[in-house]
């Protein structure tokens, strides 16, 4: 794991041109619990699997709404991913304050971008450990996007990150044609159905699992246990299925499980 003289500053180059701790940052984001979004051309979901630490402690959040018209679900290290919501909080106020519109989704990506990019390039500062997957509609339409500690970001039409979400990508690769003509409720469905795959046997019910919605003429809200506990009742979506789909993509999510093992009790 530990790459000797070329990871004890996140400014300092191997000789094979990797900057490690960025890389040792990206890993943090592959231990936090799962997250997934999903978008048609009028909707975009998020979803993601509610960890605790033990028996005796709640989870923690990890959906956050920035405005009515955004956004985020994140994996990783969940302080980090919380102090950044509020950073896009403030810029999509400060803009609404100054043009009296909402901010772009694009934008607020790209300045998010920006600052994760500056974590990899001081010496004083170390990268975010969160993957941020941002959820929004603007007039160019319905936008999911991925936030990477490197700086990087992509757009995606179904995307999945933590732990285990290599069960929850091979469902979405599946699936993924079907999406963009997808209605509000077939989102939520595949959205469950791919939460399910990531949990390896474990039965699906709203307690394990967070889901939130924004899309035409619906502002981003989460919805409540009883509502997601509907649904899935409604979708007859059942654990034992869904141990079934891990084991056959099991092959490809790999050692996952032995990965959440060795997570840090800040990676929930």
């Amino acid at each position: 794991m530990f790459r000797n003289q070329y990871d004890t500053d996140v400014t300092t180059w191997s000789p094979a041109g990797r900057l490690f701790q960025v890389e040792y940052a990206m890993e943090a984001v592959k231990q936090g619990s799962a997250a997934i979004g999903l978008r048609s051309k009028t909707h975009v979901v998020l979803a993601c699997v509610n960890k605790a630490n033990s028996e005796l402690s709640s989870h923690q959040k990890k959906i956050f709404k920035v405005d009515d018209h955004i956004g985020v679900a994140i994996a990783g290290l969940t302080a980090d991913g919380r102090v950044l919501s509020r950073y896009m909080r403030s810029e999509c106020i400060n803009y609404g304050y100054t043009y009296e519109s909402p901010l772009p989704v694009g934008r607020l990506v790209v300045q998010l971008a920006d600052k994760a990019q500056v974590c990899t390039q001081r010496s004083w500062k170390r990268p975010y450990g969160v993957g941020l997957l941002v959820a929004g509609l603007d007039e160019s339409g319905a936008h999911l996007y991925y936030n990477c500690p490197s700086g990087n970001y992509f757009e995606y039409q179904a995307f999945a990150i933590g732990s285990r979400s290599q069960a929850a990508k091979t469902y979405l690769e599946r699936k993924f044609e079907n999406f963009t003509s997808s209605s509000r409720d077939d989102l939520i469905k595949d959205a469950l159905f791919a939460i399910r795959e990531t949990l390896q046997g474990e039965k699906l019910t709203s307690t394990v699992c967070t889901v939130a919605v924004v899309g035409v003429g619906e502002p981003f809200c989460i919805l409540d246990q009883a509502t997601v506990q509907g649904l899935i009742n409604e979708f007859e979506i059942s654990g034992e299925e869904g141990g079934a789909a891990v084991e056959e993509t099991g092959g490809e999510s790999g050692g996952a499980p032995a990965v959440e093992q060795e997570a840090a009790p800040m990676d929930i």
